[in-house]
């Protein structure tokens, strides 16, 4: 019999069901299994006993459901990580996945009924794997305080971490994607959720742009020197928009480095873009009469209208990742990426899908037309100097790399 050293919770009402998924997860060689017939019962026994690494938790049951379970035990500390178990609508489970995510819970997935081994083992196999460090926000350092992020701008701590963005059909690398990680002299390297709050509070969003502009600009320059032509993507807040001055710092930098304006892209996320005053729309002109490439992040993860996609000067579509995890077992999905494909191509707009994971996702992408996407298949983020040394080794033949970084 396999062996998981995992302590599962079983939220189920029915009696049947609740012995069914007991009897299955002692199968699959889980170290202790709890049950409880609603999530009154299960926050009992938690308060009783302690955490769970995982509750397989029904949505509908007598008395406390599986929702307001979720919600009760979302703050605790008590819950490793949740698979949804429930004979729901797909697209249900997925909305109580989502709301799940957002009170800080690590979502394995979810299963219908009745419950079967091979898709429940699995996710509970997941569980066992650690989140990639550059996506754990690192909590016990908390987040730094101004005079720290000030110092780690002066001392050029805050450096660039570079994510490439692929042709999907031939592997070829487009570019890359700037993110900003801190390389602390003592706690090592820090995750954006530990200073970028701070640096928004501060009004600091400018500097570290220009910041990074100087380092990726210098970073484009020596790749280039290798036979290598790479645009640099930079995310912009909506509220650096408000800046009259920003284009021409920008202008001034490119001219710096003597780098055309179509070498360079600024993502802004959809979430940021509701309302645009006059100044923000001037400075997305006059970076496209620069001739930088404007990307419109995380598309379809807002509430922003399509009027705006066509109102504002955009020429780059980049989908959430969101709809790429839930290609394989929600068709609502697929369609929306198709539909966003069919949108791009009549407003003349790139589309990049964000988040491929694996293989699968890729040939299920190229399948729906999709030319140009970026993911952990490809690559991760790295530091400037992996960069050019990746890119070097690979020579070209970058699409065959898929999860190796």
């Amino acid at each position: 019999m396999p062996y998981l050293p995992l302590r599962v919770l079983v939220l189920e009402d029915h009696l049947f069901q609740r012995s069914v998924a007991v009897s299955l997860l002692r199968q699959l060689g889980c170290h202790e299994v709890l049950e409880a017939s609603n999530g009154a019962e299960a926050l009992a026994i938690l308060a009783a006993t302690g955490p769970v690494d995982v509750a397989l938790c029904d949505l509908q049951m007598e008395g406390m459901d599986g929702v307001e379970f979720i919600q009760r035990a979302g703050g605790s500390g008590q819950l490793g990580a949740i698979i949804i178990g429930s004979g729901l609508p797909c697209d249900v489970r997925r909305a109580v996945g989502q709301m799940g995510q957002s009170l800080g819970l690590r979502m394995l997935g979810e299963v219908g009924k009745p419950l079967q081994a091979e898709a429940l083992g699995p996710l509970l196999t997941a569980c066992l794997n650690p989140l990639p460090v550059e996506l754990s926000p690192l909590a016990s350092t908390g987040v730094a305080s101004e005079a720290s992020v000030r110092r780690g701008l002066l001392d050029q701590q805050l450096e660039g971490w570079y994510q490439p963005k692929f042709d999907l059909r031939t592997g070829e690398a487009l570019g890359a994607e700037v993110l900003v990680r801190w390389n602390h002299p003592i706690k090592g390297v820090l995750s954006p959720a530990v200073f970028l709050p701070t640096v928004e509070r501060c009004g600091l969003l400018d500097e570290l742009l220009f910041t990074l502009m100087h380092q990726a600009l210098t970073l484009q320059w020596q790749a280039r020197s290798q036979g290598v032509s790479l645009n640099v993507a930079f995310n912009l807040h909506a509220s650096q928009l408000s800046n009259p001055q920003l284009t021409s710092q920008v202008k001034q930098i490119l001219a710096q480095y003597q780098t055309p304006g179509c070498s360079v892209t600024f993502e802004l996320t959809e979430s940021g873009l509701l309302e645009v005053p006059a100044v923000c729309l001037e400075n997305l002109v006059r970076l496209r009469m620069m001739g930088c490439q404007l990307s419109i992040d995380d598309f379809g993860a807002g509430f922003s209208s399509l009027q705006r996609l066509c109102q504002l000067p955009f020429n780059e579509i980049k989908l959430d990742a969101e709809f790429v995890r839930g290609l394989a077992h929600e068709p609502r999905c697929s369609a929306v990426i198709s539909s966003t494909l069919a949108l791009g191509h009549t407003l003349g707009m790139a589309v990049v899908v964000e988040g491929i994971e694996t293989a699968e996702q890729q040939q299920a992408l190229v399948e729906l037309g999709c030319t140009q996407g970026q993911g952990y298949w490809h690559a991760r983020p790295m530091p400037g100097a992996d960069l050019l040394r990746w890119l070097q080794r690979n020579d070209g033949a970058l699409g065959q790399m898929g999860g190796s970084q």
